[in-house]
């Protein structure tokens, strides 16, 4: 389990002040082009500095895959095998000729990579090959929040961010404390101890919880 550094949380009339500037500060965010889920995302504003749910992540990215992302392969001089792919809830790609390509916790090169070596020499000479992300998983945010749900994801988010989006805390929550359920690169569940400074990764599960009265 990560351990998280707790950093003194945001008091209610603090955060009030917070999710105004966040509202004010930011653009809305376009809705994603292609469902990668079954519960399409509500899409969301983006954070100051942040890179937007739009923008496509190339090969150069540390950016990891899982399932839902959705992905622009080309293939030059194979427009057959050139398109968009969509990693299924185990992160595994079915691309053409090749079958099906473990890709969960690969970033794009690697991914890239993957493709050329089960391409050549069986099928295609010297094949170039190219992987974007189009779209990202989005985060899910449930418990003690005016509207649980999922959202787009965007880069810098934190999970002050994610409760904002949301609508806030409701008069129950915990606002101090907080847990992510979040795949590693194997795709096992584990479960991270937050607060409201944490970043959030795609796919994130975040947990508000109840307070006791």
């Amino acid at each position: 389990m990560a351990h998280v550094r707790i950093v003194k949380s945001i008091p209610r009339r603090g955060l009030v002040g917070v999710m105004a500037a966040f509202a004010a500060g930011v653009a809305g965010v376009a809705g994603a082009s292609a469902q990668v889920s079954d519960s399409t995302p509500r899409g969301g504003q983006t954070p100051p500095g942040a890179q937007p749910p739009g923008a496509t992540i190339d090969r150069n990215s540390d950016y990891k895959l899982g399932g839902g992302d959705r992905m622009r392969i080309i293939v030059y001089g194979q427009p057959n095998l050139t398109g968009e792919y969509a990693l299924d809830g185990g992160g595994v790609l079915a691309f053409p000729l090749i079958g099906q390509v473990q890709a969960m916790g690969m970033s794009p090169g690697q991914l890239e990579q993957a493709i050329v070596a089960r391409l050549h020499p069986d099928y295609l000479k010297n094949p170039s090959v190219s992987v974007e992300v189009m779209t990202r998983r989005p985060f899910y945010i449930v418990g003690e929040v005016k509207n649980p749900g999922s959202y787009s994801y965007v880069s810098g988010m934190l999970v002050i961010n994610a409760i904002a989006l949301a609508g806030g805390f409701t008069y129950r929550a915990r606002e101090s404390s907080f847990y992510i359920k979040r795949n590693d690169k194997n795709g096992q569940q584990t479960r991270v101890d937050a607060n409201q400074e944490t970043p959030v990764q795609p796919g994130d599960v975040i947990m508000v919880r109840e307070r006791y009265f």
